[in-house]
């Protein structure tokens, strides 16, 4: 099947075969245990979090175990403004590192934050020493490490082919995507998602090609476009598509799940809850083990590297939701599964994306009130997670609302949740 081009020529250049693929050097690690305050940050796309002193009120950089002007352990993570001044900068021509000598020129500069504190950043190609207002940001590098980024002030977005955008990044423009199930409107809500941000292939898994369902259609119909057979709870359809595919893919979004209600005492026998089990646990592990591999064998293939792993979870593997207790409770086995994957993508520097949605608004929520999530804006904060490199996304007010409710107090969370509370 022939694909139409995108909208715009390819940026990625096709792989040479005849050069073998190198082995990714990462950016230098070795945080201090204080300073992943930065990394958890950025992991959830926060913006810039920097100490304040609950006594004195200073705001310090960088990250201490107590505060540097009165020694107060009294310090808390604080969300700042990132407004600036420009110093100094510089353009690094020559690194001993590996991973910055591969990249080089390298820019760094001095900024001073309009709340006291200088902080050494990595100065995008739109900044000018003649316009010195920046606005400074967390992302995560490729090693998975906080590094602060600045950009103009009246700057939103990295351009596209910006260094650092590429360096922290993970966007579909112009990249392989594997959604594995077009058949729910969540994988179909992804599919127009990823083609509106210019993505050249997508992949899109079906696993009962004589079923007519709703969109399916449609979505073949789309260009760049290629429908893909794939049950991820047959090893055998899973590895047939990890050899023929695998080592194509630079994203794969892992969207296949099987969505029950009811709790334990409301229904008897274990066929639901092995079903969940069997496609929400199992199929990742599945689908890690036919396409991790390949994946991480591109991580240094150039501007055509692998970049992301994409899981679509739910809010509720945070805490068992009684109402829907066994499914509850399969994603909250895959996102241990989920964490074991990242671990393993962490040293090849693909990122994974962890999706955390409360309530979507489908079939299988339909006795539940507002608000739910539309599956149009969960799959466009997917992308827009990916452009931005994070690996934790709690889209929606439910899941923004069940995600604090969790980190002040897990316990009244549990108790709240088997009141009959959402």
């Amino acid at each position: 099947m022939t694909h139409p081009a995108p909208s715009s020529p390819s940026l990625v250049p096709r792989k040479n075969p005849l050069l073998r693929t190198p082995q990714m050097n990462l950016p230098p690690e070795g945080r201090s245990r204080i300073a992943h305050g930065l990394t958890e940050a950025a992991a959830i796309g926060a913006g810039l979090r920097l100490q304040c002193c609950a006594d004195c009120g200073t705001t310090q950089y960088p990250p201490q175990t107590t505060c540097v002007k009165c020694l107060s352990a009294k310090v808390r993570w604080t969300r700042q403004s990132g407004l600036g001044e420009l110093l100094t900068s510089t353009t690094l021509e020559h690194s001993n590192h590996l991973y910055f000598k591969e990249r080089l020129p390298w820019r760094i500069g001095s900024v001073r934050l309009d709340n006291g504190p200088c902080v050494i950043a990595f100065l995008t190609d739109s900044v000018t020493e003649t316009s010195p207002r920046v606005r400074l940001s967390l992302r995560l590098d490729r090693a998975g490490q906080a590094v602060v980024i600045a950009q103009p002030e009246s700057e939103q977005d990295m351009h596209p082919q910006e260094k650092l955008q590429k360096e922290t990044g993970c966007s579909p423009d112009h990249r392989k995507v594997l959604v594995t199930d077009g058949k729910s409107v969540v994988g179909q809500a992804l599919v127009r998602s990823l083609l509106k941000a210019g993505a050249d292939i997508v992949w899109v898994g079906h696993a009962e090609p004589w079923k007519p369902l709703p969109g399916v259609a449609e979505i073949a119909q789309l260009p760049r476009v290629e429908m893909v057979p794939l049950d991820v709870t047959d090893p055998i359809s899973v590895t047939r598509l990890g050899a023929e595919i695998g080592h194509k893919v630079d994203i794969l979004i892992n969207n296949a799940e099987v969505h029950r209600t009811h709790g334990i005492s409301s229904r008897r026998g274990t066929e639901i809850a092995r079903a969940e089990m069997e496609i929400n646990y199992l199929g990742l592990l599945r689908l890690a083990q036919a396409f991790g591999p390949a994946l991480q064998g591109r991580a240094a293939d150039g501007s055509a590297h692998a970049v992301a792993w994409v899981n679509m979870l739910s809010v509720f593997a945070l805490s068992n939701f009684p109402a829907q207790g066994t499914y509850s409770a399969s994603k909250a086995a895959a996102l241990s599964l989920a964490q074991c994957l990242r671990s393993d993508m962490l040293s090849h520097g693909i990122r994974v994306l962890n999706v955390f949605p409360g309530p979507i608004d489908d079939e299988w929520n339909q006795n539940l009130p507002p608000p739910k999530l539309a599956p149009a804006s969960l799959a466009d904060a997917t992308v827009k997670a990916l452009i931005h490199g994070v690996e934790d996304l709690f889209p929606g007010d439910v899941a923004q609302e069940w995600l604090a409710r969790w980190r002040d107090n897990p316990k009244a969370l549990e108790r709240e949740l088997a009141q009959g509370a959402l």
